[in-house]
């Protein structure tokens, strides 16, 4: 990628109900998949259908990958493997800067801090592979990037915090 191309990376966290950290994935890269060039170019174009992003969706993608490392998804992807993802209800947005610090002036940086609490999506255990970003255009969702990863199985006791983190 060249130093003027957009790039993704996310990191987990699995918190105990004490708030104790019992699970990190570390720095992982993400895939930034077609159609954010195209909200992207919406955006710059001052087509006022355009919202960036809305949401962040967790899915349990496919079964098999647990046994077979999953097959590197295109940058044509629009949606999630699974057909009944679930949304993640607690979103914060945040500009950060290049040190990584979180700041309140616009800067080419963005930190999307997605949290799933007790019990959701289900107060039992809830088999996750796969996660994406979506904006919105002509009221329609538009995947912005995306990501396969190793099975994490959120019981209903624990918190998981999803960190993502865009460079444009």
């Amino acid at each position: 990628m060249s130093q003027y191309g957009i790039k993704g990376i996310y990191r987990d966290r699995l918190l105990d109900e004490r708030g104790c950290e019992v699970f990190d994935s570390g720095w992982k890269p993400n895939l930034i998949v077609a159609t954010c060039r195209v909200l992207l170019g919406s955006f710059m174009n001052n087509d006022t259908t355009v919202k960036g992003i809305q949401n962040l969706k967790v899915g349990r993608g496919d079964p098999a990958w647990d046994t077979n490392p999953p097959p590197a998804p295109d940058q044509s992807i629009t949606k999630l493997q699974d057909n009944s993802p679930f949304i993640v209800p607690s979103m914060v947005i945040q500009y950060l800067n290049d040190s990584d610090a979180i700041v309140q002036s616009q800067t080419s940086r963005i930190q999307i801090v997605a949290t799933l609490g007790p019990n959701q999506p289900t107060a039992g255990t809830y088999q996750l592979r796969e996660f994406g970003l979506f904006g919105q255009l002509n009221s329609q969702p538009f995947m912005i990037d995306y990501v396969r990863h190793p099975l994490i199985e959120k019981s209903g006791s624990v918190t998981l915090e999803r960190r993502v983190r865009l460079i444009f």
